[in-house]
């Protein structure tokens, strides 16, 4: 390890290069349940794009792993060490280079927290939409890494098609550029989407040239409560079917309802089933949200009723962003799934997931992206108990298995890391694995990045374990 310090040292200044294991113990892992994580053997945090290449030519000459870093705000392990590993936190890059209102673009570093871009751009009167609901701690970098969602997916989409161009340091330290900063092209291979969800297994972005929008008007929301999910789910495809444009469209099942009260004394409706959120951010929001009241009665909603204003809005909001906090209060930790469906079976979902509930003995409660399918449900379980561990990585393994039945993925926006390896296995197949492994070995043929992550090199599709023989991350 001595050889390794002392290279690293030569092209980092010495605050950059951490080697107490205490410091270093605190970048070992992202927010992910069940997932091993190692002990590295140095965090770096380089402020530049050329100390990054040095870091990649001394991994390199070295035969050392590397696994990146943002803010640690991931759900799937993509971001925990190894043991002996180079972790390279991109935290300290932090500067946004450039907003161009003609072009609607601006250009990053990885380290720029989503909140930070938000604001900058607004003053621009542009709109940066990709928005996880950890925005004011996760990093652009992060993002493109997982190619994260958020809750405006559903009119504007996600990371993956606002990432025009990037800059990467590939695993020997080259440099490689991709994409563009127009606003149309289609010169070769589409290198950039290839990265966008890589997590940091093919390269290393250090730059980033982003799409922007013009900023919308403020939104408006409604609540509308349903005495069934099956009530509130058809109401989501009658919005859907209708042609409407919400800006969110959200969905909280019962649990999570009293959960959020129980934190925030919201004063929710307890007696509801299912409380669906909807908002528009259209020139006359007043009359789209009329208009999909009329669709939440009809389907069965006994309320709904509009905001009267932005700040009445923005409340109803902060009940849903409260979800997660609220679900991790019930028991002493929390595994948080990431499965989407088609639209047209998101109330199959919602109640497959409350029967593998009941049938494991615990309390699971579902938050939903409804408009896009992407639900979250949450495990809430006590990690000093084996017997309720056991049942929580069962059921984990249930849920994904009923996404996969029901025509879904299983994972919309938090990624594979190390979670959900081997179910990747199962949705993608021998062949696009064969594949994915190919590209993998393009651009890093000697294994060293993030290595263990997405991708298992030596797992055979056939020798996938069975869930019913284990749960997630055995």
């Amino acid at each position: 390890m001595g050889d390794l310090i002392d290279q690293l040292r030569t092209g980092l200044p010495a605050e950059a290069v951490l080697t107490d294991p205490d410091i270093t113990a605190s970048y070992a892992a992202d927010m992910a349940s069940f997932c091993e994580r190692g002990a590295p053997a140095v965090v770096v945090l380089p402020r530049t794009v050329e100390q990054v290449r040095h870091v990649m030519r001394t991994a390199t000459a070295l035969r050392v792993p590397v696994v990146p870093q943002g803010a640690r705000t991931g759900l799937s392990g993509a971001a925990n060490a190894i043991d002996g590993c180079v972790v390279l936190s991109l935290v300290k890059m932090d500067r946004v280079l450039e907003i161009d209102p003609v072009e609607r673009i601006a250009v990053v570093e990885p380290g720029v927290v989503n909140a930070v871009l938000s604001r900058a751009v607004a003053e621009h009167g542009l709109y940066y939409p990709p928005d996880p609901s950890s925005w004011e701690q996760c990093t652009i970098g992060g993002n493109i890494g997982t190619a994260s969602g958020g809750l405006c997916c559903v009119k504007y989409g996600v990371t993956a098609e606002y990432v025009l161009g990037l800059d990467v340091v590939l695993a020997d330290g080259r440099l490689l550029t991709t994409g563009r900063r127009t606003a149309k092209g289609v010169a070769g291979y589409d290198l950039t989407r290839l990265f966008v969800g890589s997590e940091g297994s093919l390269g290393i972005v250090v730059r980033a040239v982003l799409a922007l929008k013009p900023a919308p008007p403020a939104q408006l929301a409604l609540a509308a409560e349903f005495p069934s999910v099956a009530a509130a789910c058809e109401a989501v495809r009658s919005i859907m079917a209708r042609g409407h444009a919400p800006s969110l469209l959200e969905l909280m099942d019962a649990t999570t309802v009293r959960a959020v009260n129980s934190l925030t004394h919201m004063g929710l409706p307890e007696t509801t089933e299912a409380l669906l959120l909807a908002a528009f951010d259209t020139p006359d929001p007043a009359a789209d949200l009329a208009a999909v009241a009329e669709l939440c009665r009809a389907a069965g909603a006994t309320e709904a009723v509009p905001a009267e204003d932005a700040a009445e809005s923005e409340l109803l909001l902060q009940a849903r962003r409260m979800s997660l906090p609220a679900l991790e209060r019930l028991r002493p930790a929390t595994m948080i799934d990431d499965v989407c469906v088609p639209r047209s079976r998101l109330a199959e979902m919602l109640d497959g997931t409350a029967a593998i509930a009941r049938e494991h003995g615990l309390t699971i409660g579902v938050v939903a992206h409804a408009g896009d399918g992407n639900t979250h449900p949450v495990v809430c379980f006590d990690p000093a108990d084996p017997d309720e561990t056991r049942r929580a990585r069962d059921s984990f393994d249930a849920i994904m298995a009923l996404g996969l039945e029901l025509g879904g993925t299983i994972t919309g926006e938090h990624g594979v890391g190390l979670l959900k390896k081997d179910w990747l296995v199962r949705e993608a197949g021998p062949v696009a694995m064969e594949l994915q492994r190919g590209i993998k070995a393009v651009f890093d043929p000697l294994g060293l990045l993030n290595p263990g992550k997405v991708l298992d090199p030596g797992l055979d599709p056939g020798e996938v374990r069975d869930p019913a023989a284990g749960g997630a991350g055995e």
